[in-house]
């Protein structure tokens, strides 16, 4: 699930995006989630690896920038 991240401010603003990758830490573990945008015509297992090609990319970005 990639849900909706962002704020209204009090001038009437605000700024909204669809979390579609997302890393949270909580202490020493990681989670990585990776989402995909399903419309009409999307085929359920193109999606799918999707999700999975967008997650490697991630951990890959992290296991980078731990050397």
């Amino acid at each position: 699930y990639a849900g909706a991240v962002g704020y209204f401010s009090f001038n009437g603003c605000c700024d909204f995006a669809i979390a579609i990758r997302s890393i949270f830490f909580d202490g020493e573990k990681g989670f990585v989630q990776s989402g995909s945008g399903i419309v009409s015509d999307s085929i359920p297992e193109n999606e799918f690896k999707e999700t999975g090609h967008k997650a490697n990319a991630m951990l890959t970005a992290l296991k980078e920038a731990s050397n």
